[in-house]
């Protein structure tokens, strides 16, 4: 995996890149839809390409418990079962296995879990992570770390991190023994307390990842100081390396970590909340099952020409969310995944003019207090 900066805007920490993998390449700022079981929540891998999708997120834990991380390579690979020929990326399972906080426990040598399919028990260590995401042949593999709640105390923090570190050291040795092409990103952890999440990037550094993420964000922070960590870290971590803010996807945090430095960007929020008739437009967030869209004519957002807003009516698709008819779900999937792509890619058009805070500034009055509202990822961990 190779990642280049290809502009930068000079007002902010914005910028532009390039990341290439033997199975394609793909532009940042990038938000990768969740795939957590092998599909993005009512949408084909031919509807992600035709939106413009160049990388989607799966998960392994949900892959390693159904169908089975055995099955899947049996079966030709990741990509072969679900028929998806781009890159994609595997998160470690770790931010799934620690919200179900009163089914797992972790020591030195790895976590230990009940599945919250079947209750059956199941311990994996850091290397047996990288060996099922090899297995699944993802293009970029993350490490396992343990996630915490908020709020905790400094000594549990610091304790969590250190075990953090030394899985991610675990994790990268043994993935150095395979010699593959593939990239290895390290977790940032540290909750919301500076020095440590200082020492998780210092240590993280020395063992040289291809990308770094933070995690243990978005788990119940306050917004400002979620983003006053981003802000601090990405001051800390190399410039030469892709930033991936794990877990966000409101416009208005993508726009926030864009203009901190954050490269890539994932959440199932914008799909979750899409099935239930939450739809971003570029006037501000709407809720399609309102009364007042019973017989309104206009598609979605008439600023858009996603395939949903060239063919159907707000009318037609509140009919469909209140029926609860699948199509429903499926339009406004497509047009949410579609507005975010979108969004990135203006993102990245006004960084190249140096226009990116004017830009985001135009953008956010229309998604004032967005923040505050539908991010929650209690439904992420378990692939809602």
């Amino acid at each position: 995996m190779e990642f280049s900066i290809s502009s930068e805007d000079t007002s902010t920490r914005a910028r532009t890149g390039v990341i290439s993998t033997p199975r394609g390449r793909f532009e940042t700022p990038v938000f990768m839809p969740v795939g957590t079981q092998g599909t993005v929540k009512a949408m084909s891998p031919e509807e992600l390409q035709q939106i413009g999708i160049k990388i989607i997120l799966c998960n392994t834990y949900h892959l390693y418990l159904r169908p089975g991380w055995r099955v899947i390579k049996n079966l030709g690979g990741l990509h072969k079962f679900i028929n998806w020929p781009g890159p994609i990326l595997t998160d470690s399972g770790g931010y799934q296995i620690f919200s179900i906080s009163s089914l797992q426990k972790a020591t030195e040598d790895g976590v230990r879990f009940k599945s919250h399919i079947d209750g059956t028990e199941h311990f994996l260590t850091p290397e047996e992570v990288i060996d099922i995401q090899l297995a699944l042949d993802s293009d970029i593999l993350m490490v396992l770390d343990e996630c915490l709640p908020y709020p905790v105390s400094f000594d549990v923090a610091k304790k969590s991190l250190n075990r953090t570190i030394d899985w991610a050291r675990r994790c990268k040795i043994h993935y150095q023994r395979y010699q593959q092409e593939k990239g290895v990103f390290g977790i940032v952890q540290g909750s919301t307390f500076k020095s440590l999440r200082k020492k998780a990037i210092q240590e993280l550094v020395k063992l040289d990842f291809d990308g770094y993420a933070l995690g243990g964000l978005s788990v119940g922070e306050p917004y400002n100081l979620r983003f006053e960590i981003v802000s601090f870290a990405n001051e800390l971590l190399p410039r030469e390396k892709p930033r991936y803010l794990m877990g966000v996807g409101t416009p208005q945090e993508i726009l926030e970590g864009i203009g901190e430095g954050v490269d890539m960007f994932d959440c199932a929020m914008p799909t979750r909340i899409a099935r239930t008739g939450t739809i971003f437009t570029w006037e501000g967030k709407i809720n399609i099952r309102n009364a007042k869209y019973k017989e309104d004519k206009l598609p979605l957002d008439p600023l858009c020409d996603c395939y949903t807003c060239k063919n159907y009516t707000r009318a037609y698709i509140r009919h469909l969310i209140w029926a609860k008819e699948i199509l429903g779900m499926r339009l406004t999937t497509y047009h949410n995944l579609y507005f975010l792509r979108a969004l990135v890619e203006k993102a990245k058009q006004a960084i190249e003019k140096n226009k990116f805070r004017v830009f985001k500034q135009d953008v956010l009055r229309n998604f004032k207090g967005l923040e505050n509202q539908e991010v929650n990822n209690a439904g992420y961990c378990l692939g809602y």
